[in-house]
């Protein structure tokens, strides 16, 4: 650890490459950063697009200063292109021809990939600048493609972590990004092995899995509330189709009909803000049903030691977007809040059905009825199970273990 001596990683600077800094919903982002700097590391960040919302983490502030953003300045951003054009024109010439063909069969990707481009020529050019050893991307799409090009024109080391939709909906150089990292980190077994199934010659003896970690000194054990008159649900989620917040608001209308009193909570914010709200309006559950909209840490912390239950409905969706290995799982376990899941991805690692809370399957509402009626009715088992989740976290799942694995791969 960096504060009792010396380590091999300290006085050492990497780069994070993320998409959009500082993300409220990206926190475990944030406190790997922190935490890696704790442990002895000098992190730069590096962003694609400069987040302003007005709800964020006080702990950002900091980095947010001495963050380089590819929107910051016109500028920087032309004579970053000029720089390398003249350097090394070839290698420059050379990343664009990849990225367009790379990205030619999806047009989302192709629209986007020429900022990544030309990010990448500006962090390569800052990293420089700063001193930095190497480049880590969080998601395995653009901010990958930058940290990719940034490697190749400046000729650092690159890494990045696959985390869900990166890897499971569209893959556009997947293949080449992976063969031509360092190394490649997973947050779950279950990425892993698709990652192996999909590319075994690119992935063979590049991954690690590193799971997501959360600050158990944060989240600890709350004294087990007093049973209220009604169950109280918590879900923390962005308001997304593959969150499946239309499952979890049907299985509360049928918890109504079953003579199950319950208030349920709503942490979080996003693009089906509004068809949750038609839904709780038709179903008539305005009365036990709160969107509280994004929230800082602190608040999630306190809204699960007020919680019976954490529950997350999640689906995969149609074009495959599904979950990686939730956070808000793992804070609430470590919280011994018991939690209620479904079956897909990479959950079933954290959450074992009956061992560490409850499981059911995806797109059934009538299933998360039957586990939240469970919870009502049976409290104390349920709470044994959400103790044998605090163990599993403290295991596996502990940041400061976590971010000394990944720690350890960056000054490697």
């Amino acid at each position: 650890m960096a504060q009792d001596g010396a380590t091999p990683s300290a006085g050492r600077v990497v780069a994070h490459v993320v998409s959009r800094f500082p993300l409220i919903s990206e926190t475990f982002i944030l406190n790997e950063i922190l935490e890696l700097e704790r442990l002895g590391l000098r992190v730069e960040v590096f962003s694609l697009l400069r987040e302003r919302s007005s709800v964020r983490h006080a702990e950002a502030d900091a980095l947010v200063e001495r963050c380089v953003y590819a929107t910051g300045s016109a500028r920087a951003l032309a004579a970053a292109q000029l720089h390398w054009l003249r350097r090394r024109p070839a290698a420059y010439l050379r990343a664009w021809w990849r990225a367009l063909l790379g990205n030619a069969g999806s047009p989302k990707f192709l629209l986007r990939a020429p900022m990544a481009v030309a990010a990448g020529a500006l962090f390569a050019r800052e990293a420089e600048r700063r001193g930095v050893e190497r480049l880590h991307a969080h998601y395995a799409t653009h901010t990958a493609l930058a940290a990719y090009v940034a490697h190749q024109l400046s000729g650092l080391p690159y890494s990045f972590t696959a985390h869900a939709h990166d890897i499971y909906v569209e893959r556009s150089m997947l293949g080449e990004k992976l063969g031509n990292a360092s190394f490649v980190v997973a947050i779950s077994d279950y990425n892993r092995r698709l990652l192996e199934e999909l590319y075994p010659e690119e992935a063979r003896g590049r991954i690690a899995v590193v799971h997501c970690g959360i600050q158990p000194d944060v989240f600890t054990p709350r004294e087990q509330p007093v049973r209220g008159q009604a169950l109280e649900i918590l879900c923390v989620a962005s308001l997304q189709d593959y969150k499946g917040h239309p499952y979890l608001l049907d299985a509360c209308a049928l918890l109504r009909e079953r003579g199950v009193p319950f208030r349920l909570r709503l942490v979080g914010d996003g693009e089906d803000r509004g068809a949750i709200e038609e839904q709780i309006a038709a179903l008539g559950l305005g009365d036990a049903v709160e969107l509280l909209g994004a929230q800082p840490r602190d608040r999630v912390a306190a809204l699960l030691r007020e919680a019976d239950v954490s529950v997350l409905p999640s689906v995969v969706t149609a074009s495959g977007k599904k979950e990686g290995l939730p956070v808000v799982l793992m804070e609430a376990l470590a919280m011994e809040v018991p939690v209620v899941a479904t079956d897909i991805s990479g959950i079933p690692e954290l959450v074992e059905d009956g061992q560490t809370g409850l499981l059911v399957r995806e797109r059934d509402a009538a299933a998360l009825a039957d586990a939240l009626e469970r919870v009502w009715r049976e409290p104390d088992a349920v709470r044994a199970m959400a103790a044998a989740g605090r163990r599993r976290v403290l295991a596996e799942f502990d940041l400061h273990r976590t971010a000394a694995q990944l720690r350890d791969l960056l000054a490697g």
